[in-house]
């Protein structure tokens, strides 16, 4: 059995730039990997079919392990049947890309043990086909993102800490964007100007998310007492980064909802995975 972990992300900020003709949105981003983490437990067996335990919540056929497994199997060389097993950690719908990041996970370990022979870029291109935030967990880096997110600068960011919370509700991705008032415009920037004014750079989804969801605002009006509250993705987490003089305790212990404190990550823990 191969047991690993799937890290999650935050986007420090999120600027749309424009739309695409296919409806798409054009952004800007900064990937953030942190070290919340899902934990993965593949096991070859001997039947046909796989298996996934541990998210029961969503039918089989739309679990992004399985889509990634399925993406997987016209390539394989030595195919076999898998028993997969989630521990979930990051919660879902929180704009921690937790859906996104088993789906990597998935493509990187299956690769291995089907002898798919893909390397790093052909999985990501097979990701995104999964989900624009599948590339960053596939690569492993922290990055600046552009495109849909699949367009990747990697970076190197300073190792912080962040209280996270996770307000008491599911946003619904489809209907901020579907808002006659989503900022759609950003002027592009680039990451030498985040790094000079990163106030600056904001998340064009935080207005509507904090209108349309009265546990965001909540949880937005809480973390901006101690610091800047940022939400990430299009939610429903918030994110501030740790100073020297918060008592971060205390600030956790008094959350008015689920609350994490998390470790930025320089890299996966999966990126030089090898199966042995």
């Amino acid at each position: 059995m191969i047991r690993v972990p799937s890290p999650a992300k935050l986007n420090l900020f999120l600027h749309i730039t424009g739309r695409r003709e296919n409806g798409y949105h054009e952004l800007q981003t900064i990937f953030q990997l942190i070290d919340l983490c899902d934990w993965l437990e593949f096991e070859p067996t001997q039947q046909n079919d796989i298996q996934i335990e541990g998210l029961n919540t969503i039918d089989l056929e739309q679990n992004l392990i399985y889509k990634a497994t399925q993406m997987l199997k016209p390539l394989a060389k030595h195919l076999t049947g898998l028993k997969i097993n989630i521990e979930k950690n990051i919660p879902m719908g929180a704009g921690l890309g937790g859906g996104s990041s088993n789906a990597a996970t998935t493509l990187i370990v299956v690769n291995q043990l089907w002898q798919c022979g893909l390397n790093t870029e052909q999985l990501a291109e097979l990701g995104v086909k999964l989900g624009a935030d599948v590339p960053i967990f596939v690569h492993g880096q922290n990055a600046w993102a552009e495109g849909i997110g699949e367009h990747l600068t990697f970076i190197n960011l300073d190792q912080k800490q962040y209280i996270v919370l996770k307000p008491d509700c599911f946003i619904s991705t489809q209907l901020l964007f579907s808002q006659k008032t989503l900022t759609r415009n950003s002027k592009p920037s680039k990451f030498c100007a985040y790094q000079i004014k990163p106030s600056d750079f904001g998340n064009n989804f935080e207005p509507l998310a904090k209108s349309l969801y009265p546990e965001v605002n909540e949880a937005m009006q809480y973390l901006d007492q101690f610091g800047i509250a940022k939400l990430t993705g299009t939610g429903a987490c918030v994110f501030t980064e740790v100073t020297a003089e918060m008592h971060v305790n205390e600030i956790l212990k008094h959350a008015p909802c689920k609350s994490y404190l998390v470790n930025s990550l320089n890299e996966s823990p999966l990126r030089h995975f090898k199966v042995q």
